[in-house]
């Protein structure tokens, strides 16, 4: 029996692999203050501000075999590495792609420029401090996983789930796209990402590592959704000068459509996953991805207001326009 410490672990992809520990018989600790969900069955939770300085008292003189972290915040990462860090043998950080400079170059694998952390608000550069520091106190036995878009059942981003709910309310209706015409996407199921991150710990596995999914065409993951989602009515397609125009906007949030990145960012949909491979990584099939975020989205709502995506409202009207 292994013994992990998440630091956080309520949310979803921490409570993604406190689940998955737990299923395969490991004993699980969750510090966090369980304020973002409750922590998987039979894992134990430590409730605790990081803030605090006790924060760590409860778990500082326990003999961990991995601390795996998902946090970005300065205070929140620097305390955990004051705490923990000199006693334990493998350390995990959950970064992510985002800390690159630059989304231009396809390919582009994990010795890429990073961003200048300049500005701690911003979330690549707070990322890229986390990485230095951490670095800095774990050395050699440091595990940076840097994923892209994260998908899968139980997203509250709505970035990649928001086709398939969207087609399958749609049903008959036409729907809008971007032109995705030679664009790209890329993304990893949580499950996939949790099991790998499992994994490398038991392994010892160290080094930085670009956790992204197969790249596919931004066409191919439309045309997956609208299988899975069953609409047989029009995909309308609007160029990306049309789109900004109307006030709608790339990638994610309010009135936005998901996954539409400008063509000069298209790279971000492209790091390289050769080292990811080499690893162990596995990956389930776009299909069932697609299958099971559906499921999950009937049963919070196909028409429920959303983080990122147009309203269904919103949407016939913009097709309305471009229809004129």
């Amino acid at each position: 029996m292994t013994h992990t410490l998440i630091l956080g672990g309520t949310a979803w992809l921490g409570r993604e692999i406190a689940q998955q520990l737990v299923e395969a018989g490991e004993d699980v600790t969750c510090l966090a203050r369980g304020e973002s969900g409750s922590v998987a069955t039979g894992a134990t939770l430590v409730r605790t501000d990081r803030r605090a300085s006790d924060a760590y008292d409860a778990v500082r003189n326990r003999t961990w075999d991995d601390v795996i972290e998902l946090s970005c915040e300065a205070g929140l990462v620097t305390g955990a590495l004051e705490a923990l860090a000199g006693t334990t043998p493998h350390w995990t950080l959950v970064s992510s792609v985002s800390v690159y400079a630059r989304n231009s170059e396809a390919d582009a694998d994990e010795d890429a420029d990073l961003a200048e952390p300049t500005d701690p608000a911003e979330y690549a550069h707070a990322k890229v401090a986390a990485e230095r520091v951490t670095s800095r106190a774990v050395g050699d036995r440091l595990l940076i996983a840097r994923p892209g878009l994260i998908v899968g059942p139980g997203d509250t981003s709505d970035r990649f789930s928001y086709w398939v709910a969207r087609l399958a309310l749609a049903s008959h209706e036409p729907v809008l796209v971007p032109d995705a015409h030679g664009r790209a996407a890329q993304f990893i199921d949580v499950r996939d990402l949790a099991a790998w991150i499992i994994a490398a710990g038991h392994l010892g596995l160290t080094g930085t590592y670009n956790a992204v999914g197969v790249q596919r065409e931004l066409a191919d993951v439309l045309a997956a959704a609208q299988q899975v989602a069953g609409h047989d009515g029009e995909l309308i397609s609007a160029d990306d000068d049309w789109l900004v125009a109307h006030g709608v906007n790339y990638w994610a949030g309010p009135r936005s459509l998901p996954l539409w990145l400008p063509r000069s960012a298209d790279a971000f949909f492209q790091r390289s996953r050769q080292r990811f491979l080499e690893s162990g990584a596995m990956e389930r099939s776009i299909h069932e991805t697609v299958h099971d975020v559906l499921a999950d989205e009937r049963i919070r709502g196909l028409g429920r207001e959303r983080r990122a995506g147009l309203s269904r409202e919103d949407e016939l009207r913009l097709i309305g326009e471009l229809s004129e």
